[in-house]
């Protein structure tokens, strides 16, 4: 059986992609399917390499019983579009910046997030960055739902 890439993409990787990451792990490790699932997070800005999420993104998560203060922001590689089977934006910005990157045969990985969420008629989950400390845990809930249905495609299509 072979192991399932799953790459979540904001624009600076520390609130929304790493947010989407703690709680897509948290699935997959309460369905115990952790040696077929993989998943990191990157940006497709350089803007915070090397830092830990938002202190706001780690409380948020922290009170729904998940730590996402191991990660460390990275921005988004080349060979990443290669590396993954599923590349998924939190926006219709970092969407397009992604297929930009990506070679006509890689564009088919790319896939807005909220797509995969039978809970929510949104294409994008919204950056909290500049807002109030109820946008992350709206990101939580958005995120929650993607997470779900995203999990239940790869078990349809590949598990």
């Amino acid at each position: 059986m072979n192991t399932v890439k799953v790459l979540f993409v904001c624009m600076g990787n520390i609130c929304r992609s790493p947010t989407a990451e703690g709680v897509f792990q948290q699935l997959v490790v309460t369905r115990k399917l952790q040696s077929h699932i993989r998943m990191d997070s990157a940006g497709t800005h350089a803007y915070h390499i090397g830092e830990q999420p938002d202190q706001r993104s780690q409380a948020a998560a922290k009170n729904r019983g998940i730590d996402i203060s191991h990660q460390k922001a990275r921005k988004v590689e080349v060979s990443d579009f290669d590396r993954f089977d599923y590349i998924l934006s939190m926006d219709k910005s970092n969407h397009r910046d992604l297929h930009a990157l990506a070679s006509p045969e890689q564009r088919q990985r790319i896939h807005l997030f909220m797509d995969f969420s039978t809970d929510w008629n949104v294409d994008e989950v919204p950056d909290p960055y500049y807002g109030g400390g109820h946008g992350f845990e709206r990101v939580l809930d958005m995120v929650q739902s993607a997470s779900e249905g995203l999990l239940e495609d790869i078990l349809r299509r590949h598990l």
